[in-house]
């Protein structure tokens, strides 16, 4: 999602020898300083949240049903895992291209061709056969749906005039991107019952078709266009994109076929590492580099990222541990649809508070109040059983949902401030701290959870495992008690004991998964409650006297 693409509209300025005329288009839109009239504004607010849905479910209805895409397959999940991974390969660098080819060939041709490539991703889905000819598939749907974020993030900002952009445009917009993932999982029953799999890229594809004229019903207004790719960016990308890649790709599946079981992990990894390593020495020597690492290194950009990878990791709580708990108490997406519509409204209630605390002077106060939120969340789901249920976990999701709404707003806004000040060839630097920690810092953090999920599974297993003697009359009881269902079909004594032993296997399997859970949800408790010890902190610093003093002097060494 190419956030710091959104505001060019109102701080590019070009020499009058660089600019270009955009394509003429029927439906011009207001002037820049023109407001746009009253009856316009909630149409493009719409827009923006029909083209973050469109790009969100394609994403997250893979996600949402992966378990009923195996049979549809014939596929293992890890296999129908890398449905996943090529979607997220290239989209997790694409935003950086399409900023400076958006500002070298206009607004206009970006945004038709964009949702052209997407659409045409859309009906290619329909097509798939087989898993391999699938992966291809999803693949190019990753590169056709970066776009689409882009253009989400212009339709909520259009209607704003300038000053309220990075308030409450940007609240507003950051606020849809959470949408996805509670419709999908809302809509994914019904889909599934009505055509399987198939039914899930048809309605891919007529979202698609919905916001394809849109583009053209409702344009936006388009900065002046400027000859900004040279010819070393191009190969620069390429290696960033197949770092990026390949990272994508280890952080995905590295879980599932086990960090140091399968060998070409550790190949892809080495490649990425080393394509990273070339883009570096590729850029520190160029006069005006396409990343300029000096100042994507500078200490204000390092916290920056801190902060950023820590609402990943905290946030996590909800995208993927909770919804993989639901997964291992065997509930399906039919017994989840009235928690993850409370989820959507929650995050609706949040992303608008927040929209409210960046118009007035307590803007840090979000922070706070998200990982307060989000903690209270976590340790209330720490307390998780076998019997839990949607229902017990209704405030607590709500809780994270809310909070989750109300972290990143004033973090991207306070970044994208301070790239707008040092010119506009440092959005594409700010573009690589966005991109790194929300599409790959949402991968690191799923993975290194699975991963803390799985290794803490193995040791609550060994110990349940240790107290069970069948010496106890307990143990024995419960024994015969599992086997007794089997009585009228079994009569060898042997065999009706040994299915007892596989039926009391499985409850300890599932009871130590639980209790592994229950540690990740803590993991993810005490993170939030240190990152809100830390942002207390260092508002207490700032507010003290020589801290005031230093502070003017700072920014202006650095600038």
């Amino acid at each position: 999602m190419s956030l710091a693409e959104t505001a060019d509209d109102n701080v590019a300025r070009r020499p009058a020898g660089e600019a270009k005329p955009d394509l003429q288009q029927s439906s011009s839109p207001p002037a820049p300083g023109v407001p746009m009239p009253a009856w316009k504004m909630p149409l493009y607010m719409v827009a923006s949240v029909l083209l973050f849905l469109t790009q969100g479910l394609g994403m997250n209805l893979l996600t949402a049903n992966i378990y009923q895409l195996q049979g549809s397959f014939s596929a293992t999940t890890a296999e129908v895992s890398w449905l996943s991974a090529a979607y997220m390969a290239p989209y997790a660098s694409m935003s950086i291209a399409l900023f400076k080819i958006r500002s070298q060939y206009g607004l206009r041709r970006f945004a038709e061709l964009g949702i052209i490539c997407f659409v045409v991703a859309a009906v290619l889905n329909l097509l798939v056969t087989d898993l391999h000819s699938a992966i291809v598939v999803r693949t190019l749907s990753g590169m056709a749906a970066a776009p689409l974020s882009t253009l989400g993030f212009l339709y909520m900002l259009e209607p704003f005039p300038p000053e309220k952009k990075l308030s409450i445009g940007i609240s507003l917009a950051l606020m849809c991107t959470l949408f996805a993932t509670p419709v999908a999982r809302i809509v994914s029953p019904s889909l599934l019952h009505f055509g399987g799999y198939e039914a899930l890229y048809m309605f891919e594809m007529g979202l698609a078709l919905i916001v394809f004229p849109i583009i053209y019903l409702l344009p936006l207004t388009a900065p002046p266009r400027a000859d900004v790719i040279q010819r070393q960016d191009i190969l620069s990308y390429l290696l960033l994109a197949v770092g990026f890649g390949c990272l994508a790709v280890v952080l995905t599946l590295g879980r599932l076929y086990w960090w140091f079981e399968a060998p070409w992990i550790g190949v892809l990894l080495a490649i990425s590492v080393g394509s990273l390593a070339l883009v570096l020495a590729m850029e520190l020597p160029r006069a005006s580099p396409l990343i300029d690492f000096r100042w994507l290194f500078s200490g204000a950009n390092m916290r920056m990222a801190g902060v950023l990878l820590l609402f990943r990791f905290v946030s996590s709580e909800q995208s993927s541990t909770a919804a993989n708990f639901y997964q291992q108490l065997g509930l399906l997406n039919d017994q989840t649809v009235t928690l993850y519509a409370i989820i959507l409204l929650a995050s609706l209630v949040g992303g608008l508070f927040c929209a409210f605390l960046m118009t007035t002077r307590y803007v840090e106060t979000a922070h706070v109040m998200a990982l307060a939120l989000i903690a209270g969340g976590a340790f209330l789901d720490s307390q998780s059983t076998s019997l839990t249920r949607p229902p017990q976990m209704y405030l607590s999701q709500a809780m994270v949902a809310a909070g989750a709404a109300m972290f990143l707003p004033p973090v991207m806004a306070n970044g994208f401030k301070a790239a707008m000040a040092r010119g506009m060839q440092y959005i594409v630097n700010f573009l690589v701290i966005f991109v790194f920690t929300q599409s790959i810092g949402s991968l690191f953090a799923s993975a290194m959870l699975g991963t803390f999920v799985t290794i803490r599974e193995k040791f609550h297993s060994n110990v349940l495992v240790e107290h069970i003697l069948l010496q106890d009359p307990i143990v024995a009881q419960r024994l015969s008690q599992m086997s007794a269902a089997y009585g009228n079909v079994l009569g060898d004594k042997m065999l009706l004991n040994a299915e007892g032993l596989v039926l009391l296997a499985q409850q300890v399997s599932r009871e130590a998964y639980i209790l592994a859970y229950n540690d990740t949800f803590l993991v993810i408790g005490y993170s939030s409650v240190f990152g809100l010890v830390v942002i207390l902190l260092h508002q207490a610093w700032r507010r003290l006297p020589w801290a005031r003093t230093s502070l003017p002097a700072a920014t202006a060494a650095q600038s």
